[in-house]
């Protein structure tokens, strides 16, 4: 069964890029949302396995930040893994602290090693398995 990935935030090119990149690698659909309102109306309404942030929305360039930290303090959803899109460690830092996973950067989005981030959520990828 398709595992399900909410990006949001991203405009539409970095939205698109993710997407194929994930939809490349593993059994997954992504929808995109553009901040905290639509990612919970979306998250209650049908099981997601996996959230991306990016740090700066596209919609308003508000803190990526506080869509981490209202999906983390909403008990109906704080046990879905949250990954911020950034290439600056220290914000990936932040976000850890708030409760994020080790989330990736868009400079790095088709490199192994996010790959192997987005296994640990959406589970074997397509070319591990083939």
């Amino acid at each position: 069964m398709a595992k399900t990935v909410v990006d949001c935030g991203n405009c539409g090119p970095d939205y698109n890029a993710i997407r194929q990149m994930v939809q490349a690698n593993f059994e997954a659909v992504v929808l995109q949302t553009h901040g905290l309102e639509d990612t919970l109306d979306l998250l209650a309404q049908r099981e997601v396995n996996l959230i991306t942030v990016n740090r700066k929305l596209d919609r308003d360039y508000t803190d990526g930040m506080e869509v981490v930290r209202g999906i983390k303090a909403d008990p109906r959803f704080s046990s879905i893994p949250v990954m911020l899109v950034t290439n600056y460690e220290e914000h990936q830092q932040a976000a850890m602290a708030e409760g994020a996973v080790q989330g990736f950067g868009k400079l790095t989005v088709r490199d192994p090693h996010t790959i192997e981030l987005l296994q640990k959520h959406l589970g074997t990828s397509k070319a591990t398995s083939a």
